[in-house]
C-alpha cells in the first residue's frame, strides 16, 4: 500500500523559509519520479515541482522558480521541498505525489505565509 506522509508546514512571515518533507513507503521510491503540488484556498491544485528518480532532473513552476528547491534522499525514501523567500501567495496546502498505483497523494501539510 502506497503511503505518502508530508510534514514541515508551518506559519511564517513573508521572506521566511521552510523545508517540507514527504516520507514514502509501499513502492519502490528510488525508481519513481516524484512531485510537489499545492492548493490554495478556493483554488485548483497546481503543480509546483518535479524530480526524476535519481535527482538528476528537476523542474519547477514559473511561480516558484529560483526560490524553491526539490530534492530527495533515496536511502531515506524521503522527498523534500526547500522553500525560501516565501511570499503571501505561497500560502497553500502542499502535497507530494507519486505515480505509483495510478497516482498517489499524501494528506498534505499547511503552509501559511503572513505579512
Amino acid at each position: 500500500q502506497v503511503q505518502l506522509v508530508e510534514s514541515g508546514g508551518d506559519s511564517v512571515q513573508a521572506g521566511g523559509s521552510l523545508r517540507l518533507s514527504c516520507e514514502a513507503s509501499g513502492f519502490t521510491f528510488s525508481d519513481s519520479n516524484m512531485y510537489w503540488y499545492r492548493q490554495g484556498a478556493g483554488k485548483e491544485r497546481e503543480w509546483v515541482a518535479g524530480i526524476n528518480w535519481n535527482g538528476g532532473v528537476r523542474n519547477y513552476a514559473d511561480s516558484i522558480q529560483d526560490r524553491f528547491i526539490i530534492y530527495r534522499d533515496n536511502d531515506k525514501e524521503t522527498l523534500y521541498l526547500e522553500m525560501n523567500n516565501l511570499k503571501l501567495e505561497d500560502t497553500a496546502i502542499y502535497y507530494c505525489q507519486a505515480p505509483a498505483d495510478g497516482g498517489s497523494w499524501g494528506q498534505g501539510t499547511q503552509v501559511t505565509v503572513s505579512s
